[in-house]
């Protein structure tokens, strides 16, 4: 059994996934809607810059993270956009439990530390 040809059937069962696709169709009628699109990439971006922030150790301020909530409630109201983060949501707990039965599958190398 060769791990990279398993790695590889994975990343492909990844991109036939239902998740995926949902994603994939979402994106479409995203980016055919200008005002969809301009909005989810401004939310992106500021997104991008406070994790940015964060990883560099300045924390946002509370008002900072409501601001960011309230945004993301206000793109949660528009069909794709919300279809979208369900779908990224998705496709986000399939790879945390991957990682997690790989993370197990290893578990007797150091016993219960991981």
């Amino acid at each position: 059994m060769n791990i990279y040809d398993k790695a590889h059937e994975l990343a492909q069962a990844l991109k036939d996934s239902q998740e995926v696709q949902e994603i994939t169709a979402a994106v479409k009628l995203i980016d055919a809607d200008p005002d969809s699109k301009r909005m989810l990439d401004d939310f992106r971006n500021r997104q991008n810059e406070l994790q940015q922030r964060m990883m560099s150790g300045d924390m946002p301020s509370p008002e900072e993270m409501e601001n960011m909530e309230k945004q993301f409630e206000v793109l949660s109201l528009n069909l794709n956009i919300r279809r979208l983060f369900d779908a990224e949501r998705r496709l986000s707990v399939i790879i945390q439990d991957v990682n997690k039965i790989i993370a197990d599958s290893l578990q007797h190398l150091y016993g219960a530390q991981m």
